[in-house]
């Protein structure tokens, strides 16, 4: 089992970890500061060093149980091998931003207008929500972006906790999609909290105050 450093430090840019098995795409790590992906939000990259050779790790994915950082080329660390990590910070914190920037867009809309989210995408610093409305106009876009600066600039901070499932699902308009997502298997949820906007069960990764959106 990996050890998701960035789930304790999501600002962490380089760490250290051994290499704990070898796939055909690449490596698995004992402990990592890239984000997998979930929660919407896709997987990180950046590099792995080990000694004198680097190797670029184009993304992640999960394969039978274990996460897989997946290496550009033929050629990885062997097993055993400690290995340097250095993630592009530029797309992961481009990613939170964006990240945080929807959840304020899902509080606003939610608290607003009542409505569920049907379905989304997100890229560093571009991305879609879906919503169920009734119906949209150019006023309706319009007074939507200005109440979502306001919420920017009232530099609301970014909580995140993780509470037992049974827990979890009492705490009212938690789960803020069509349909709940959230696999029956998942006993610990973990949430993100805008502070006085919006709470919401979520894997992904976030900035610490609204103002850095």
């Amino acid at each position: 089992m990996t050890t998701l450093l960035c789930n304790e430090d999501a600002y962490m840019r380089e760490f250290d970890a051994t290499v704990t098995a070898v796939t055909d795409k690449g490596v698995v790590l004992d402990r990592t500061a890239f984000y997998p992906g979930g929660g919407g939000q896709p997987p990180d990259a950046g590099t792995l060093q080990a000694g004198t050779d680097e190797y670029t790790v184009k993304k992640l994915s999960r394969a039978n149980g274990q996460i897989v950082h997946e290496i550009e080329g033929e050629e990885f660390p062997a097993e055993g091998a400690s290995v340097h990590g250095v993630v592009d910070w530029e797309r992961r914190y481009s990613l939170m931003r964006t990240h945080t920037a929807l959840h304020i867009l899902c509080g606003v809309v939610w608290r607003d207008y009542g409505a569920l989210v049907t379905g989304g995408n997100m890229e560093p610093l571009t991305a879609r929500m879906d919503f169920e409305l009734e119906s949209m106009s150019a006023d309706f876009a319009r007074e939507v972006e200005r109440t979502i600066n306001e919420e920017v600039a009232a530099e609301r901070d970014v909580h995140v906790a993780v509470h037992p499932r049974e827990e979890a699902l009492t705490i009212p308009d938690l789960i803020r999609t069509k349909v709940n997502l959230i696999p029956e298997s998942v006993q610990q949820i973990r949430t993100i909290d805008i502070e006085g906007l919006d709470l919401q069960a979520d894997g992904g990764l976030h900035v610490h105050n609204t103002r850095e959106v």
